[in-house]
């Protein structure tokens, strides 16, 4: 398993984590930025993310059917942790605005099922997954993401998450941006438009 240092030397390296001043998708403004789709860019890197990941889902989750994963960043995890411990991996897309099975995909009645996700921050996407699985008549047997940035504030998932590496990425509103942050110039990093 890859140690809490050397999981963020990689994180760096590959600039999966930057550090500066950032206005995130939400508004609020960082220190931190945290990008997962940059780390999957370095296959070799990810793979040693993902096996150490694998070993604590295995370790935690003894038995399960199905890795179900919310698109566009989980897909590539899932696939990747399916791969090592060879489970059948699917993914989930919006279709106006909702998370819908498409491709031929289905959710066995019954089958136990992990919600695998890159970084969970509030659990919304995963708990939108959580639906599906319940009109599945599936069983929900918990939730695995590389990057846990969530807080007992922001979290809406009642169950424990399996993460590889669990981050503090302190956020502040534009009025309360500490002095020392405020001296940084900002970059607005992300795919979602900022008003």
């Amino acid at each position: 398993m890859l140690s809490h240092k050397k999981s963020l030397d990689i994180l760096r390296k590959t600039n999966a984590l930057l550090e500066g001043h950032f206005i995130l998708s939400s508004g609020l403004h960082s220190s931190k930025y945290i990008q997962c789709a940059k780390l999957l860019s370095y296959p070799s890197k990810a793979e040693k993310i993902c096996k150490s990941l694998a070993f604590k889902i295995k370790k935690n989750f003894r038995k399960f059917d199905l890795i179900l994963a919310p698109a566009i960043g989980g897909i590539v995890i899932g696939y990747e942790i399916g791969r090592i411990l060879k489970k059948e991996t699917i993914f989930c897309e919006r279709v106006k605005g909702k998370f819908t099975l498409r491709r031929g995909f289905k959710i066995k009645k019954g089958s136990k099922v992990i919600i695998i996700e890159d970084v969970i921050t509030t659990g919304k996407s995963s708990m939108e997954c959580v639906k599906l699985i319940k009109k599945s008549n599936a069983i929900l047997v918990g939730f695995a993401t590389i990057i846990d940035r969530s807080t007992k504030k922001t979290l809406k998932i009642r169950k424990k998450i399996i993460s590889h590496l669990k981050i503090e990425v302190p956020t502040y509103k534009s009025n309360k941006i500490p002095k020392e942050l405020d001296s940084i110039p900002i970059s607005i990093p992300g795919s979602r438009f900022i008003k």
